[in-house]
């Protein structure tokens, strides 16, 4: 079973990232959970969300304290979230930072497992015109940590924001979550 665990602001995507992974497992066949944790927090608030994919029935119902990935869409909560907990040593740490994975590392003072970055919000500033981080952090997801492939979360984005968004918009999703896909660094 793979676990991840959100980290971001109200407002910035942290649950529809989780959803939307999860919706894409469900097309791929695979059984799932994405649920939120928060309370009455306003925007700009920190907020968690998790996601479990599995081949098989999932039977656990609480959140995920020992995750095997730690995503983190706003980098102001680095070095003020205690973003490593719970991670194994060969636990994975993905990050919406503009440094290095070392740096990264260094930030979040992780000993073990693996540290990735992505410029998150100069890849959704230059595709969608916002700083809207979900979409581009799915994309380097999928290409540090697998569990699916890019084209079946390409699809259910165009799935699930099609009806919603303008088609120019959910291209510029796609485009987001492909660039971050590509310009992933780990250490």
């Amino acid at each position: 079973m793979l676990e991840i665990r959100w980290h971001g602001r109200g407002g910035q995507g942290a649950v529809t990232a989780a959803k939307l992974l999860a919706s894409a497992a469900m097309r791929a066949g695979k059984n799932f959970q994405a649920f939120p944790e928060y309370g009455p927090e306003r925007r700009g608030a920190p907020v968690q969300a998790f996601t479990r994919i599995d081949d098989e029935p999932i039977r656990v119902f609480s959140g995920v304290a020992e995750p095997d990935v730690v995503v983190v869409l706003d980098p102001s909560l680095i070095g003020k979230v205690p973003l490593a907990s719970g991670l194994s040593d060969e636990g994975i740490l993905l990050a919406n930072f503009d440094g290095s994975p070392q740096e990264l590392r260094e930030k979040v003072g992780m000993e073990g497992g693996k540290v990735y970055s992505v410029n998150a919000t100069a890849i959704a500033m230059e595709t969608m015109g916002k700083a809207i981080t979900n979409t581009p952090m799915v994309g380097a997801l999928m290409k540090v940590a697998g569990a699916l492939t890019i084209d079946q979360v390409i699809d259910e984005v165009r799935a699930m924001f099609g009806d919603k968004l303008k088609a120019s918009l959910v291209d510029a999703n796609v485009e987001a979550l492909r660039r971050a896909y590509e310009e992933v660094k780990g250490e």
